[in-house]
């Protein structure tokens, strides 16, 4: 089936060609970082996690959010699903591999995760995060192409296939609840030490996810013979309502946990990330940008009117995956550093090579997307035809 990846028109080959570029202007950047370290970024002794890890933390959310699919599906029948399974399954599959790539541009040097692997931790949840998401990724990636290649054939998929689906499901919820781990765990940072972590980032996970698949179809509605039909997307459109509301919710729930119990060591990062601190607020506009955003999804995607029509569903998906970008990326990164245990304020600033190897991930996973919807759009036109 790979040879389907060859045939394409113009606009398929010009974004190809226009995805490597800029994967290549970020590998390029990418060199220079291995062979000067990461005193290229904007990253510090006070500020060690940044965009990198920012980003990390969104994809992995994308990534478990392909259980949305796959659950309705397998578990409960729902049909109107069969034609975004592998859609959802190879999404998962671009995802995880931009997570892996964001952490070996964090961690400086890729010498680094070898020891994690020589020498293994079972103490460490970053350990286990590195268990959970190359266990994530050969699931998604063998039920997605045995699914792909059994519909090539108009065969059913092996039988061996729905146990590996069954154990994806509470695999997905695992890689994001070690993530969340890996935050709510250190004792010393006070804005990450709430216990409703784990729940704030599956919420959030199953909300951006179906949002950016529900933009990926619409996309390739309009461009490819492919239609995921209107009633999977009204579905996937309703999953996104819940799990925003939720987002949301939980949002609340640690501003008044903060604010009502007035602990200065919690109010304190929420104190930055809001209104800033002594004169610095670099991260204010990001967060209420975020807050706009999240109500401007939930006012589009409560009434069922604007959520069943074509652009203000599509405003309100790219309001949802902007919001939860911020909600998890920067405003959850940068405030849990600062102001440092010493009380200082250094603010983090991402540089123009941290950007540009950022979008060099992005771009690598897309092409990556690219390739493997392409070989499954082109399976299920021919089966279609």
């Amino acid at each position: 089936m790979l040879e389907k990846a060859l045939i394409g028109g113009r606009r398929y080959w010009g974004l190809i060609i226009l995805l490597v570029v800029i994967a290549g202007v970020g590998f390029i950047f990418y060199l220079r970082q291995l062979s000067y370290g990461l005193g290229i970024t904007g990253l510090s002794r006070d500020v060690p996690w940044g965009l990198y890890v920012a980003n990390f933390t969104f994809l992995v959310g994308v990534a478990a959010s392909a259980v949305m699919v796959v659950l309705p599906y397998y578990l409960h029948n729902y049909q109107q699903f069969g034609k975004l399974t592998t859609l959802g399954e190879f999404l998962a599959v671009a995802a995880v591999i931009m997570c892996i790539l964001f952490i070996v541009l964090d961690q400086g040097q890729p010498a680094r995760l070898y020891h994690v692997i020589v020498y293994p931790s079972p103490n460490s949840m970053l350990f286990w995060d590195m268990v959970v998401l190359n266990g994530y990724l050969l699931l998604n990636v063998v039920i997605g192409w045995a699914t792909l290649n059994a519909e090539s054939k108009s065969e059913p998929p092996p039988a061996w296939v729905r146990p590996l689906v069954l154990l994806s499901i509470p695999w997905a919820f695992s890689i994001h609840t070690v993530t969340a781990f890996i935050y709510s765990g250190l004792a010393a940072r006070p804005f990450w030490l709430t216990a409703i972590m784990a729940p704030r980032f599956l919420a959030s996970a199953f909300a951006s996810g179906p949002a950016l698949l529900i933009l990926i179809c619409l996309i390739m509605r309009r461009f490819t013979k492919f239609n995921p039909g209107n009633e999977a997307l009204e579905k996937l459109a309703q999953i996104a309502t819940y799990a925003t509301i939720a987002t949301v919710f939980f949002l609340l729930l640690e501003l008044f946990t903060v604010y009502y119990a007035g602990i200065p060591a919690h109010m304190i990062h929420f104190q930055y990330l809001l209104f800033g601190l002594e004169g610095k607020a670099a991260l204010v506009p990001w967060m209420w940008t975020s807050i706009l955003l999240a109500c401007v999804a939930l006012a589009l995607l409560i009434n069922p009117a604007t959520r069943r029509r074509e652009n203000t569903l599509i405003a309100a998906c790219g309001a949802v995956l902007v919001f939860t970008w911020i909600d998890k990326g920067l405003a959850l990164m940068v405030p849990g550093f600062i102001p440092s245990p010493t009380g200082q304020i250094l603010e983090y600033s991402p540089t123009l090579p941290e950007v540009l190897m950022t979008l060099g991930v992005w771009a690598l996973g897309f092409l990556l997307l690219t390739i493997l919807y392409k070989i499954t759009i082109s399976v299920k036109e021919e089966r279609a035809a």
